[in-house]
């Protein structure tokens, strides 16, 4: 060891040993605790992060990564909830080797089920393989959904038939396990539901159960039928409606009485039911010249002689006769005949046959979903406040005109039809906080500037506490702990033979006899006249100074 430092620590050694023992204790306790600091602070900074590998994992798949882990002399960490930390540096390349070893598998198995395909495998147990895998695939499907933390899937495939009555439908039946605060909406699971539905061949929806941990069956609401005779999604159909309709009335409402003073209900009946009409009508049959002919017939018999010749011979008798003006149909026995023709012994019959077109309309109506068979309307108006003279806030009713006219109003946003039935009721009451007068802007900040003022004097006494703990209670305990010992007052020591050795001589010999004021006397004057002694020897300037002072007053 070199001197230097030999001797740097003999002087340590020697100044530590001359401290009294509560200073020595405070150095001990103050170098422990700076070497305790140092220690920590090594070993926070060269402390290696973890990071999470893998959380939620199985017993089988934990056990098989922490072996691997092992093998790749990988430092890891298992936490509760099966979680596997290693270092961050090594979290992405072990999550690669691992995955090349087919880690973590997971409590499910898919298609590589089939990857091990012995040769001699029956029929039976191919199928079962083929299941198992499909089951496995859609487990792991449902999975990545975040409120799903594990999935189960059941399939009942029944066996294939040439027979067409005996063919029965796939049906499948799904267990999940949400985490916790989780749930599933009606949407989720119908996703759910179509994804199984999709994956197996002819398995109707309706044969797709699910269900959660706590055994409430989940899928109930996709086929469910409500009191009302109404599903899931006409009865959020008739929500939307009705929060459309009180939202109309709210809004002009509000621009009249105020936010906050009118509160709305709206009960909506809607018809779901699909209805197809087809109606035909027949009109009655306009008059002949205006109607379309269809067809035409005319019949003319002839029975007996033939008709003599007559008339004036020429061209003229040879014209055919002009329009009849007889009815169209003939009686029996009567015969028609030209201008100037003479009728015979025979019977002429003649018949004519007219088809008009039918005057038909037809009518194909198909009604819509939802259409509003009936309105109800509850509409609440605050009272109306007024200031008096003292600037007191009151509430009062509304008139009846103002009344008459919100109704009005109501009556025109929500569409309202008599014919229908539609009602509204419309009241005018006071609200339950319609009595409590709104604070002022000024009591308002005033209230804010007492809070404020409270948070910061509570500050300032937190401080307050803090600063007498450290300068009232720490700081001297430290101070006394490291403070010198008070040097001991010995005693004045007089020259042998002077003035003062005398008088303390005396002094103690008095004391012995018993006068102790004479004996604090003359012990007074020696330690005064000793004192004098040593201030004219260590500043005699100032001795003189004293001297003469006494001089001059003694001449004035």
């Amino acid at each position: 060891m070199p001197e230097a430092l030999r001797q740097i620590l003999e002087n340590i050694r020697q100044r530590f040993s001359s401290l009294p023992n509560n200073q020595k204790i405070a150095v001990i306790v103050g170098l422990a605790t700076v070497v305790a600091m140092i220690v920590a602070t090594l070993l926070w900074t060269q402390s290696t992060p973890y990071k999470v590998l893998f959380s939620n994992v199985s017993d089988r798949d934990g056990g098989a990564i922490t072996q691997s882990l092992q093998q790749l002399n990988i430092p890891y960490k298992i936490e509760a909830g099966g979680t596997i930390s290693v270092p961050a540096e090594a979290v992405y390349d072990t999550r690669l080797k691992l995955a090349a070893q087919g880690l973590p598998k997971g409590g499910t198995v898919g298609f590589e089920l089939m990857d091990n395909q012995k040769l001699g495998v029956s029929q039976f147990a191919e199928q079962i393989n083929y299941q198992r895998s499909i089951e496995g695939e859609l487990a792991r499907s449902i999975e990545t959904l975040s409120s799903v933390q594990t999935a189960r899937v059941h399939l009942a495939i029944p066996r294939q038939t040439v027979f067409l009555r005996e063919q029965q439908k796939p049906s499948a039946s799904v267990l999940v396990t949400l985490h916790p605060g989780r749930v599933l909406d009606g949407a989720q699971v119908a996703a759910i539901v179509h994804l199984i539905a999709s994956s197996v061949p002819d398995m109707p929806v309706k044969s797709v159960t699910v269900v959660d941990q706590n055994g409430d069956l989940l899928s109930k609401s996709l086929d469910g039928i409500s009191s009302t005779g109404l599903d899931p999604r006409q009865l959020n159909f008739v929500r939307q409606v009705e929060r459309d309709y009180v939202k109309r009335i709210e809004t002009i409402l509000e621009q009249i009485v105020g936010k906050g003073n009118v509160k709305a209900e709206v009960t909506a009946d809607l018809d779901f039911a699909e209805t197809e009409q087809t109606s035909e009508t027949f009109r009655p049959n306009s008059p002949p010249e205006k109607s379309a002919i269809r067809s035409q017939q005319s019949v003319e018999t002839v029975n007996g002689a033939a008709a003599n010749p007559s008339g004036i011979p020429g061209a003229f008798s040879n014209q055919p006769p002009g329009n009849a003006t007889a009815p169209i149909t003939t009686q029996p026995g009567q015969g028609t005949g030209g201008a100037g023709a003479a009728t015979g012994q025979g019977t002429t019959h003649r018949e004519s046959t007219i088809n008009y077109e039918v005057d038909k309309t037809v009518q194909h109506v198909k009604q819509s979903l939802g259409n509003i068979k009936r309105l109800s309307a509850a509409v609440v108006v605050n009272y109306k406040g007024e200031k008096d003279k003292e600037g007191k806030l009151l509430f009062k009713a509304r008139p009846a005109n103002e009344m008459t006219q919100i109704t009005n109003l109501v009556r025109e946003a929500m569409g309202y039809s008599q014919q229908r039935g539609d009602s509204v009721n419309v009241v005018n009451a006071p609200f339950a906080d319609a009595n409590v007068e709104p604070p002022s802007m000024v009591e308002r900040l005033t209230q804010e500037a007492r809070a404020n003022w409270q948070q910061i004097f509570k500050n300032a006494l937190i401080a307050l506490v803090v600063l007498y703990l450290i300068f009232g209670v720490i700081r001297p305990a430290i101070k006394y702990m490291t403070r010198e010992p008070e040097p001991e007052k010995s005693e004045p020591q007089y020259a042998p033979g002077s003035p003062e050795e005398a008088a303390a001589q005396e002094a103690q010999a008095l004391a012995e006899q018993g006068d102790v004021e004479q004996a604090e006397r003359l012990a007074t004057y020696a330690d005064n006249l000793q004192m004098a002694k040593d201030l004219s020897k260590n500043d005699p300037r100032m001795v003189a100074s004293v001297v003469r002072t006494w001089v001059m007053a003694e001449d004035e």
